[in-house]
């Protein structure tokens, strides 16, 4: 019998989640046209709960002005791999150090529909309570979510995407008059997938 979400301590979830990341089949994006990105999903454990750390970005930025994300960015030349850009990217607009994080595994690759990126997501736990150090220019705000809000039924509605061109259906997330929407729903959605099959 699987145990609840609440159930898991930290250390178990994360053990489950790089299983599963192991052996799943990635799908890769390749694009010449496109930028290379990654975004690290940053997990900790609160009073038993798990949250999500997000970030909305400020209306300076030059692409995703005002919109819910991970921390991340586009690949750097002195990046070696897109680990390290994700890694760097979280530093850089949180402050959340490398040496703090523990980078499970990472994800499909997802396209961005109001920008040229393709984005690699990474999976990592971090320590509670983390003293964030915002970049004023890129991040507004850090958002920490409740897994068990994301899952909940009411919190998931039909979105429309624009890609190439063309409206496609998608999704978006709600939660306290935050929307969630496209890659970054994307991603999210196939995270929350992963953990409901290690909770049942």
């Amino acid at each position: 019998m699987k145990l609840p979400l609440r159930s898991y301590n930290i250390g178990s979830m994360e053990a489950e989640l790089k299983k599963i990341l192991a052996e799943r089949h990635k799908q890769y994006i390749t694009d010449s046209q496109r930028i290379s990105s990654a975004v690290l999903i940053p997990i900790y454990q609160k009073d038993g709960q798990y949250y999500i750390v997000f970030i909305k970005r400020t209306m300076m930025v030059k692409e995703h002005k005002g919109q819910i994300s991970f921390p991340g960015g586009g690949r750097d030349k002195e990046d070696k791999t897109l680990r390290d850009t994700a890694l760097r990217e979280a530093e850089e607009e949180i402050g959340l150090r490398k040496e703090d994080v523990n980078v499970i595994g990472e994800l499909d690759d997802e396209l961005t529909t109001t920008s040229n990126f393709i984005v690699t997501p990474f999976i990592a736990s971090i320590p509670y309570p983390y003293r964030f150090t915002i970049n004023k220019e890129e991040v507004a705000q850090v958002i920490s979510v409740p897994i068990v809000a994301l899952l909940d039924k009411d919190c998931l509605q039909p979105d429309i995407e624009v890609l190439n061109g063309k409206k496609v259906k998608s999704f978006a997330y709600y939660y306290n008059g935050t929307r969630i929407w496209g890659a970054t729903a994307r991603i999210l959605n196939k995270l929350l997938n992963i953990i409901t099959k290690i909770t049942g």
